[in-house]
């Protein structure tokens, strides 16, 4: 199905059926796309340990669904963008740095 390997916006949601939590984990890191995932459970802490340590994503969310936060930095991974925007990160995206220096 499209919706299983192409970068797709708007309402729409796949669902696929994984055997346990590697299955799973496996099953969403399967993508060439790394914008944003999201994962819904009981044990926030469980949770927050696959975010962080197993899910290929730009942003992460647990229990909510993705959205951008001016606070936050937002952007993807693999070809889903490169570095960030928003937030303080977002900003040095932006600007060049410029190197003098003086010899007297």
């Amino acid at each position: 199905m499209p919706a299983y390997d192409e970068e797709i916006f708007g309402p729409v949601i796949a669902i696929i059926s994984a055997k346990n939590e590697d299955e799973a984990v496996m099953i969403a890191n399967d993508t060439c796309f790394g914008l944003g995932a999201g994962i819904f459970t009981k044990d926030i802490k469980r949770g927050e340990k696959i975010a962080v340590e197993k899910i290929q994503a730009g942003s992460c969310v647990i229990n909510t669904f993705l959205s951008s936060d001016p606070n936050l930095p937002f952007g993807g991974i693999k070809n889903s963008g490169y570095g960030r925007e928003l937030s303080e990160e977002g900003i040095r995206s932006f600007v060049n740095v410029k190197t003098i220096n003086i010899v007297t």
